[in-house]
This record gives structure tokens, C-alpha cells and sequence, in this order.
């Protein structure tokens, strides 16, 4: 938990609950959890997390509630976007829904900050206000705690109101965005049309660390009897039986908004992952995220480069600690260099739209994309 952060897209952390579990790709080299099982590991919402492996400390799915930090945004006075859980899931498997529900009342009576919630698990977000299990009446048994730092009485029931009101309309709190991690195209074709379906002020997605090609704007649900193509960011919908990749491949007959039927995304992050075991990212895989929101007009924020940087067109080459070129597919066709250091190369790269990557400091890597800086953000509904 931290009041002020070097997350580019927030201005504090909050971890009310800590603790996850290893799901899909993007979760091998998470920050949180090595930290957890390193410099944390004696911290008491450390303690017990995560378990040792030859690849490192590993999340064991054991979930802790820090009654202790559940007060922490009520003492800033002062409008910050709040990280929700930077250090866990809110939405994991071992979370009751009634810590949950602590969360959401706490966020309701802060409503000068705003909210933004981060998971890998849409399926138990969506259920969580599906099922209506956000029983915000239960706020009431937190609520008394907070008196002390400055909150009237009739404040305090102002609160409850609001989130009674919500609940029973079947929305959620305009201070709070939801959102989910996708790391790659299999991940946001399962998560972003569960996001889609999930009652939010403001949904918004999370790619980083961005392992592979990310088409938003055709998105396949896949199921025994087949869904429809989705355009995330426009809301567009193709319900014929073709299922196309591409939106070239689509009949533009076949493509209808639906009106209230079909929300999209409001805003993109994207970024490159950093750490020692970092894995490169192909230039072109955030130029196509950069691009499609700029065409649909949906803010997008590149937040960092990584470990890798681009050397494609940089001639003599710097010295590295390592280098690959990788394709936009993500195959690596290259290792080390070609001009005086052991390595091979496929000498056709470029040919076959590869990148030269090479490995140096997240801050020498830095956030810069084609000589822009991209910090784009939806706006914040007061």
C-alpha cells in the first residue's frame, strides 16, 4: 500500500487483500509475487503466500484480508486514482464475497477518489454483480469504523443509500473502473467479452505484459454453439455463422450496433515486461493496440517498453546483455549479434518483419513509442 506510486497510470496503491494464484501466461514473472516470496515473505500479509519452486517464489492461492489498510483511502483527503489490489486479485477464487463487499463500501464512501480494479478473473466479477451478491447493505458493519477519521453520521448513511440505490438498479459506482489483464489474443477473447457483460462506469484493459498480437476489434467467444464477433471498441457485433479473424474478412452488412445491448472498452494500457526473466515485446503488437484506438477514439496509454528496446534500425548496434529478434508471431529467429560476438541470425529478419530486441534497463527502455509519449485517459466522472 503506497500513496504515491511509479505506476504511470495511477497515483497510489491499495491492498486491502493480498494474495492470487498463477492462471495464465502473464502471471509467471508477476512483480507481486516474487516480491511477496522475497522481501515480503515475513511481512504478515506476506507471510505464507507464496511457496518456494526452482523457478522462484510461486502464489499458493491463499488470500488475506488487511482489515488494518481497509480505512487507508478515507485519510486522503485529496482526489487520487487508487490501484485496487495492485498486490492480489480482488476477484480470486479464495476471496469471500464479503471482503468484497468491504471494498465497495469503502469505495463508496470515497467518492473523491477513483477507483480502479484490475483481475484475471472476469467470470467471478460478472457473477459477483450478476448474482447481486454486492449486498451493499452490509457496508453498515464497517461503516461505524471510520467515524473517527472525519465522517459524519449522516455521511456515513448517505453512503449506504447510494449503494443500496445501486444495487437495486443493478449498477455499480461511478468512481469505480473495471478491468482486466490480457496478455495476448486467447486471453482477451475469454476475458474482454465477460468485461463487455459486467455492469462498470468505466471497463478498461490492461495489457501488460503484452506476450503476443491483440486484435480488439475482433474478438471470438468460443463455445459449443458459437458466438458472435465482437468489436471491442466500437461495439460492433456480427452475429452470422462466419466468425471472421480479421474485420476485412466480414461483410460490413453483418455489423450492427446494438444500442445498450453491447458496451466497449473506454481505455487501453498497454506495456512491455520488466524484471530479469523478462520477455520481449515485438513493436508492431503495441502499434496495432495504439492504432486501433486511435481509429475508434478510445484513450490509450503505452506504459513502458520493459526490459527491451527496440534496436531495429539502430546501426552499430549497442552491447547488450542480450538480444533476440523476434517475429510479430513472437517466434525468435535470432540470438545474440552478427557482427564480431557469437550468436546467430536469420540475415532474411527484416524481410520477415522481425524486430531486433535487446535487453537493457526499464528506465533506458523507457515509454516513448515512435517519438510519442501516450498517456491518454478516460475521463473522470465526479
Amino acid at each position: 500500500m503506497a500513496d504515491g506510486t511509479k505506476i504511470e497510470w495511477t497515483d497510489a496503491t491499495w491492498n486491502p487483500i493480498t494474495g492470487c494464484a498463477v492462471v495464465s501466461p502473464g502471471c509467471t514473472n508477476c512483480y507481486a509475487m516474487k516480491l511477496a516470496g522475497t522481501r515480503l515473505r515475513n511481512h504478515e500479509s506476506r507471510k505464507g503466500l507464496t511457496k518456494d519452486t526452482k523457478a522462484g517464489p510461486v502464489w499458493t492461492g491463499e488470500m488475506r484480508f488487511n482489515r488494518q489498510w481497509l480505512d487507508q483511502p478515507l485519510r486522503w483527503s485529496k482526489p487520487r486514482m487508487i490501484f485496487v489490489c495492485a498486490h492480489g486479485d480482488l476477484f480470486a477464487e479464495g476471496v469471500p464475497d464479503l471482503w468484497i463487499d468491504h471494498v465497495f463500501s469503502v469505495m463508496a464512501l470515497a467518492p473523491q477518489h477513483t477507483f480502479q480494479v484490475l483481475t484475471k478473473r472476469p467470470q467471478r466479477m460478472r457473477e459477483y454483480f450478476a448474482g447481486r451478491r454486492a449486498n451493499f447493505g452490509r457496508a453498515s458493519e464497517v461503516l461505524h469504523v471510520h467515524i473517527s477519521h472525519g465522517l459524519s453520521e449522516a455521511e456515513h448513511q448517505d453512503a449506504v443509500d447510494l449503494l443500496d440505490l445501486f444495487d437495486s438498479m443493478g449498477k455499480t459506482l461511478s468512481n469505480v473502473w473495471l478491468g482486466v489483464s490480457v496478455e495476448d489474443q486467447k486471453r482477451a477473447d475469454e476475458r474482454i467479452p465477460i468485461l463487455l457483460d459486467t455492469p462498470a462506469a468505466v471497463r478498461w484493459i490492461s495489457a501488460e505484459p503484452l506476450l503476443g498480437p491483440v486484435d480488439l476489434r475482433n474478438l471470438r467467444r468460443y463455445n459449443p454453439k458459437g458466438a458472435p464477433w465482437i468489436d471491442g471498441l466500437r461495439g460492433l457485433v456480427t452475429r452470422d455463422a462466419y466468425l471472421a479473424r480479421s474485420p476485412d474478412e466480414c461483410c460490413i452488412s453483418t455489423s450492427v450496433t446494438i444500442p445498450g445491448e453491447l458496451p466497449s472498452l473506454n481505455w487501453v494500457v498497454a506495456g512491455g515486461e520488466s524484471g530479469p526473466n523478462a520477455r520481449p515485446m515485438h513493436p508492431d503488437w503495441v502499434r496495432q493496440l495504439r492504432d486501433e484506438c486511435a481509429a475508434a477514439g478510445v484513450p490509450f496509454l503505452f506504459k513502458q517498453w520493459g526490459n527491451w528496446t527496440d534496436l531495429s534500425d539502430i546501426e552499430p548496434k549497442p552491447v547488450c546483455a542480450e538480444e533476440r529478434i523476434i517475429t510479430a508471431r513472437g517466434e525468435v529467429v535470432g540470438v545474440g549479434v552478427d557482427h564480431g560476438r557469437k550468436g546467430m541470425v536469420d540475415r532474411d529478419w527484416r524481410e520477415r518483419g522481425a524486430a531486433w530486441m535487446g535487453r537493457c534497463s526499464k528506465s533506458n527502455a523507457g515509454r516513448i513509442l515512435d517519438g510519442v509519449e501516450h498517456n491518454g485517459f478516460p475521463e473522470v466522472r465526479r
